[in-house]
Order: C-alpha cells, then structure tokens, then sequence
C-alpha cells in the first residue's frame, strides 16, 4: 500500500475523532492550547496505537486466512465506511462534556479507533509495513483533532455529520480498491 493511500486511509479513520473534537471544542466554549494538545493526544496515540494491536492479533490466524485477506478486507473497509456513512445520517444529537479527565477521555479515544484496529487487522492480510502506517495515522489524527476542536470552539457541530459521511466514502472506496487491485494485477 503506497504513502498516499495510507494518508487517505488515516485521513478517513481520524473523521470520528474530529466529530468528536468538535464537539469538544463545542463544549469547551473556549479551547486554550492545553486543552486543545491533550485532546488531540488522546486520540492520535490511539488511533495510531489500535491499528497496531489489530495487525499484532492478526498474526494468529493470518496464515488460515491469506487467501481471502482481499475479500475480508473488501468486506471489513465497507461495513467500517458503511457504518460511519450511517452514523453522519444518524438524526440523534451525540452531546460531549467539557471534562479532559483521564476516565472521561479514554472510552471517548477508544471509542473513536475500534474502526482502526480492524484496519490493522487488514494491514497485516495487505502485508502493509505497520510502522510507516501507525505514524501516518497517529500524527494526522492529531492533527485533525487539534483542527476539530478549534472548529468546533468556532463553528459548533454543524459539519459533523459531513465529516463522518466522507471518512465512510474514503474508506468504502478504499475496500473496492483492494477488491479491483486483486482482481486487475
């Protein structure tokens, strides 16, 4: 998997994070720097570190299932973009606290990368170099989130949804990428 399409794929995966982020910036009311660094660390170490752990649980039965990594891929990429595309539909306001508490901030990071670590379970079916992805993935979701939380303090939750809907496009088009890949080389 090239540099680009891993940067398409972080780009898609950080989406849930920035909706998150901006509705953390929302509820902040006003995002200092502190506030705005802890965020995006939160989610940038865990969405770079599930991925990881999916490539690292995947390793147990890769061997069983080489043959059918395009396929299981193809199937994990759409549901992961189906659901999130749902998700931006959903009519049912998500409402987010200003804390930063350490028990308020992990089940929102976790939350936001469970689509992540099955990726790295498809990283390791696409032989992808793990590293080079867990540092395109962290830094850019980081980087989203610092943006989201800014736009959020801003702008208010009004393109949450938009930002969902895109990240459940890029990763559904990733999946039919791999599916065609498969099929044309």
């Amino acid at each position: 998997m090239s540099i680009p399409e891993l940067f398409f794929i972080a780009i898609a995966l950080s989406m849930d994070a920035f909706a998150v982020s901006i509705c953390k910036g929302l509820s902040l009311h006003k995002a200092d720097i502190q506030s705005t660094l802890a965020i995006g660390a939160y989610f940038g170490a865990f969405q770079a570190f599930m991925p990881f752990l999916g490539y690292l649980l995947s390793g147990c039965f890769q061997d069983a299932i080489l043959f059918y990594g395009h396929w299981i891929t193809f199937f994990l990429l759409c549901v992961i973009g189906a659901n999130m595309a749902k998700e931006a539909f959903n009519p049912e306001e998500e409402s987010c606290s200003a804390s930063l508490a350490v028990r308020d901030m992990v089940p929102l990071a976790v939350a936001t990368s469970i689509d992540a670590m099955a990726v790295g379970v498809t990283f390791s079916f696409l032989q992808v170099h793990i590293w080079a992805a867990v540092s395109i993935i962290g830094p850019v979701t980081f980087l989203f989130s610092i943006i989201g939380v800014k736009a959020g303090a801003l702008f208010g939750c009004r393109y949450k949804s938009k930002a969902e809907l895109a990240g459940g496009a890029i990763l559904i088009l990733m999946g039919i990428k791999v599916l065609v890949d498969y099929f044309v080389i």
